[in-house]
């Protein structure tokens, strides 16, 4: 039986290993996360070079150990030119660090790459931020929200954590608003855990980031202003560290440009 096989999937994470070698972290939907040996990759002139950070890759590997090898690397589409925007980097390093908290280890998944690569692409799409856009920052909250859903720890946006009655936000009532406890998600009810109120306009946007689509008006901009987009990121951020007890240190990057 033939020790080779083949894997497609997105680097997420490169490290040295001894003195040429690189061990890289793959993400797919067949194995998860997959940990692989890149024989040679350090060095200068290596064919095996190209295996860095957010690429997609076909990958040839063998061998029957924990540690397998690649042999041969094609790449499909690298996302490095977002390098040149620090936002930009830092969103897609949000994406892959919880990427890493989510996935097991040789755990198969369920359309998880998919949806990385469809927030991958929308950064790519959009690497040059202008003074004061917030369409990255948007695209990060959306994607954060996306992947949690699948990973099985979905920010609940539609119920009330303590009466599970149906929150329907009341558009244009300014005296209602909604609780949100960090290790519980929202209620309709006053609570001494709460750590932030929302109004209905903030919960109605938040609900959107539920769907396929950013919340985009007619005339092509972004529903919200900035400030309630950083409000929600703190939701996202406190939503995470309490389900998953760990912060995600590309966020923090992040928000210092906003």
């Amino acid at each position: 039986m033939s020790s080779e096989s083949k894997l497609k999937g997105l680097c997420i994470k490169c490290s040295p290993l001894g003195e040429y070698d690189r061990l890289i972290t793959i993400l797919s939907e067949e194995k998860g996360i997959t940990r692989l040996a890149v024989p040679g990759a350090r060095r200068p002139k290596s064919s095996l070079s190209s295996a860095s950070p957010i690429t997609l890759l076909d990958l040839q590997i063998f061998g029957k150990k924990n540690l397998k090898t690649v042999r041969q690397i094609k790449i499909v589409k690298s996302y490095n030119v977002m390098g040149k925007s620090i936002e930009c980097l830092s969103a897609a390093q949000a994406i892959t660090e919880l990427t890493l908290l989510l996935v097991g280890n040789e755990d198969s998944q369920n359309n998880y790459l998919s949806t990385v690569l469809i927030h991958l692409d929308r950064l790519y799409d959009h690497q040059v931020p202008i003074s004061s856009d917030k369409k990255i920052l948007c695209i990060c909250i959306q994607s954060l929200i996306h992947l949690l859903a699948v990973g099985g720890l979905s920010l609940p946006l539609n119920f009330c954590c303590k009466t599970g009655r149906t929150i329907n936000p009341p558009l244009g009532n300014w005296e209602w608003k909604c609780n949100f406890i960090p290790n519980e998600g929202f209620t309709i009810e006053d609570d001494p855990q709460s750590i932030l109120k929302i109004n209905p306009s903030e919960l109605a946007l938040l609900q959107r980031l539920l769907y396929p689509e950013l919340p985009i008006k007619s005339n092509g901009e972004l529903l919200g202003p900035k400030n309630v987009w950083l409000k929600l990121l703190t939701i996202i951020e406190s939503w995470i560290k309490s389900q998953l007890g760990k912060e995600l240190s590309s966020l923090k990057i992040l928000r210092e440009f906003y």
